[in-house]
């Protein structure tokens, strides 16, 4: 029983940090394929919304863009990026960055470095509380249990 203790806020530690490789991974695509310099017109062949939530907590929704583009080497690469601007409809011509040697990892947001720090620090940082806050779990519970033990028969 008291493996629980120690088990569950490992596995949330693991899960956390899976969350912010995944966050400075797309943070780190994303500034490349701005920093690199290479853009191509892309068209957007159509968007789509998810959603997410429900029942007893909020609905989340968020707005997907596919679009396509011809590298400079003749490749066709389409590629779906979530959060982009309502203002993009189906059909409409948008300016793609990419990096030349990975260009599945295109964008079509437009370069706004200062807003994409702002948003992984505040995401890693979150989490970072997170993952602290089980340490201090983990903590509090050894020092509780270890307690309990010297006061038992």
């Amino acid at each position: 029983m008291e493996a629980l203790f120690y088990v569950i806020p490992v596995l949330m530690i693991a899960a956390a940090g899976y969350g912010i490789s995944r966050v400075l991974g797309r943070s780190r695509r994303i500034s490349a394929a701005w920093n690199s310099g290479v853009t191509a017109p892309g068209r957007c062949l159509r968007t789509y919304t998810t959603t997410s939530g429900g029942g007893d907590s909020m609905v989340h929704t968020t707005m997907h863009h596919v679009y396509e583009f011809i590298t400079h080497d003749g490749r066709t690469v389409r590629f779906d990026e979530e959060n982009g601007p309502a203002t993009v409809l189906t059909g409409d011509i948008v300016t793609v960055h990419y990096v030349p040697q990975h260009p599945e990892h295109a964008t079509a947001h437009r370069p706004a470095p200062g807003k994409l720090a702002a948003g992984t620090g505040c995401l890693v940082g979150c989490l970072g509380v997170f993952i602290l806050g089980c340490l201090s779990f983990m903590i509090a519970a050894h020092l509780m249990i270890s307690a309990v033990q010297e006061r038992m028969p």
